[in-house]
C-alpha cells in the first residue's frame, strides 16, 4: 500500500495471518489491520503473531466477528474501514460481501465455490465499491496467468482463437508416502469439495460441466512427474470469457502419482447421494496427516496454429517453496494465496473500481508484475 488504509481481515487462519504479515511487512505505508474471528482468543493470537513478525511499526487490532449479526464493535470497525479481505470459508462469503456492501468497503475473497460467487455477483451489482472475487491461487493467480498467455499468443501470432488453454496447480508436500501419497497443506474441506463437485471447462468452443476426477493424465513439470485431473472451481470465469475462442480449456489439480487412485477407491465406498463431501473429508482426515513442509507447483500452457498454420505452444511453470517474511517463515500455500488477494485489494483501492471484477477482467501484465506478486511468483 502506498498510502495508509484501514484493512479488515475476516478470519484468523493461515491465509489471514499471512495476509496480515505481508501487508505489514511489504507495504510502503503499513495499514492499520483489524483481525476479526468467531473466537476472540484466536484473533488476539494472530494479531500478536503479526506484530511480533513484522520489522515495521504496524497497528493490528483483534475483534470478535459474528458472521450472522452486526455488533456495536463490528459496526465501529466497519464504519472506519476501507477494505475487507475475506479469508473465511467459502460458505460465509455472501455474508461477508453483504457487510462490505452495507458499509461501503472494497472487498476481495478467495473462495472457489461457484454458487456463493454467483450470489455475490448479484448482490454487488449496484454497490458503491468494488469487489474482486476468487482471487487466491486457484482460482486467482493461475487464471490471470492463463489469460495472459492466451492474450499474448493471439497478439504475437495474429490469431483470435487457439486450440487449447490449460492451467494446473498443486499444493503438495515435498515427500509423499503410500497409500494416499498426500499431506494436507491447506483446508481439508476445500480438497474434498473440489474432488466431488463438477468442473467447468470448454470443449469444442462451448462451456460445459464435467465430472471431477474424470480426465486423469500424467505430466512432467521441471523434470518431475505428476498426475493431473479435473477438479471444481479452479477455472473461475475463464470458460465464460473465452468460449468461442478456445477449442479446449480446463483447470486441473496436480498431485503426486498414486494419490488419485487412492481417492477414487475411497469415493467408491461412499454413497454419492448422501453428504459425499463431508464423508470424503472424514475419510481423508483419518488417513492423511497435516504437513508443514510444502511446495506449490503450477503450470499453464496455450497451443494453437499461428496465422501461417504453424503449430505453436507456450508454457510457464513454477515451483514455489516456503519463504521468510519479516521474522516468520510462511508456507508456500500461504504466500501464493495471500499475495493475489492483497494485490487485488490494492488495485481496487487505487482505482476506486465499482461493482464486480472477475479474473478475466484483471489486466494481466499489471497484476502479474505487481509489488506483492513478484516477490513470491517472480516476474512473468
Amino acid at each position: 500500500m502506498k498510502v495508509h488504509y484501514n484493512i479488515i481481515i475476516a478470519g484468523a487462519g493461515g491465509i489471514a495471518e499471512a495476509a496480515g504479515l505481508i501487508l505489514a511487512e511489504w507495504s510502503t505505508v503499513p495499514p492499520t489491520i483489524y483481525i476479526g474471528n468467531r473466537t476472540l482468543e484466536k484473533a488476539q493470537s494472530v494479531s500478536q503473531w503479526i506484530m511480533n513478525g513484522t520489522t515495521k511499526s504496524c497497528k493490528v487490532v483483534p475483534f470478535l466477528l459474528d458472521a450472522n449479526a452486526i455488533t456495536d464493535e463490528m459496526k465501529g470497525i466497519f464504519e472506519k474501514g476501507d477494505a475487507l479481505l475475506d479469508c473465511l470459508p467459502g460458505s460465509l462469503a455472501p455474508k461477508m460481501a453483504q457487510f462490505a456492501k452495507d458499509f461501503d468497503l472494497y472487498y476481495a475473497n478467495l473462495t472457489e465455490y461457484v454458487a456463493e460467487t454467483d450470489q455475490i455477483i448479484n448482490l454487488a451489482k449496484n454497490a458503491n465499491t468494488g469487489f474482486v472475487l476468487q482471487t487466491g491461487l486457484a482460482p486467482g493467480f493461475i487464471n490471470v496467468l492463463a489469460n495472459h498467455l492466451f492474450q499474448e499468443f493471439c497478439r504475437d501470432f495474429y490469431v483470435e482463437a487457439v486450440d487449447t488453454l490449460e492451467f494446473k496447480v498443486g499444493a503438495l508436500t515435498i515427500n509423499a508416502v503410500a497409500p494416499h501419497y498426500y499431506g494436507f497443506t491447506w483446508s481439508p474441506i476445500g480438497v474434498a469439495t473440489e474432488y466431488v463437485k463438477d468442473a467447468i471447462a470448454i470443449r469444442d468452443y462451448k462451456k460445459v460441466n464435467l465430472p471431477s476426477l474424470s480426465e486423469r493424465e500424467g505430466i512432467i513439470i521441471n523434470g518431475l512427474a505428476f498426475e493431473e485431473d479435473l477438479t471444481s472451481g479452479g477455472a473461475a470465469d475463464l470458460p465464460d470469457a473465452l468460449k468461442g475462442k478456445v477449442r479446449s480449456l480446463d483447470y486441473k489439480t496436480l498431485r503426486h502419482p498414486g494419490h488419485y487412485a487412492w481417492v477414487e477407491e475411497e469415493l467408491s465406498k461412499i454413497d454419492a447421494n448422501i453428504n459425499p463431501i463431508e464423508k470424503l473429508q472424514h475419510r481423508m482426515l483419518d488417513a492423511i496427516p497435516h504437513v508443514e513442509d510444502d511446495q506449490i507447483v503450477l503450470y499453464a500452457a496455450v497451443q494453437g496454429n499461428d496465422s501461417e498454420g504453424t503449430l505453436r505452444r507456450r508454457e510457464i511453470s513454477k515451483i514455489i517453496h516456503p519463504q521468510k517474511v519479516g521474522h516468520h517463515q510462511l508456507r508456500a500455500i500461504q504466500t501464493t494465496t495471500a499475495v493475489p488477494l492483497i494485490q487485488s485489494i490494492q488495485w481496487l483501492l487505487e482505482n476506486k473500481s465499482k461493482g464486480i471484477t472477475l479474473q478475466s477482467n484483471i489486466f494481466p501484465k499489471e497484476f502479474l508484475n505487481g509489488a506483492y506478486i513478484v516477490p513470491v511468483y517472480g516476474n512473468v
